[in-house]
């Protein structure tokens, strides 16, 4: 095993740590979805296996909260800023070529796994609207004939 995987909390370590409550579920499924980047059914099962809540409670616990994701993320992540200035500026015209060109919907993950889709409240970069972040990175100032070569960039 290397040092990488002997960091990693098997679910059975991440549940010892906290209260096998309806109140602990939300910090184990918090710190599962940290681990894997998502909440997988197997994650689930294995939790209720050793909580002793049902696996239904406890989906019922992960979706009333928007934060849990059930698919795995994507391994770049597109952020569209639909804040007012952004909106103003063409914002949802962007997420919607970027739908076309990915061929996924918000919340979506290409088939590939390459690219994750998600639409964002506001940036925080109202004077470079409109604004999409990938990975972190800012690119101000988009338009949907950049989008492309926004795109190659992320092409191994």
């Amino acid at each position: 095993m290397s040092a990488v995987e002997t960091d990693v909390l098997d679910i059975k370590d991440i549940v010892a740590k906290y209260p096998t409550t309806k109140g602990g579920i939300v910090a184990i499924l918090q710190e599962i979805q940290a681990r894997d980047g998502y909440l997988s059914p197997e994650a689930l099962d294995e939790t209720a296996q050793l909580t002793g809540i049902s696996v239904n409670e406890i989906y019922g616990v992960a979706t009333f909260y928007s934060f849990y994701k059930f698919n795995p993320p994507g391994q770049h992540v597109i952020q569209v800023c639909l804040g007012t200035a952004c909106h103003v500026s063409g914002g949802a015209k962007i997420l919607r070529e970027l739908e076309r060109l990915l061929k996924i919907k918000v919340g979506e993950v290409t088939p590939d796994g390459k690219f994750e889709l998600n639409r964002i409240a506001c940036l925080g970069c109202c004077a470079l609207e409109p604004v999409i972040a990938i990975d972190g990175k800012f690119y101000p100032r988009v338009t949907v004939r950049k989008l492309p070569a926004i795109l190659a960039e992320y092409q191994d």
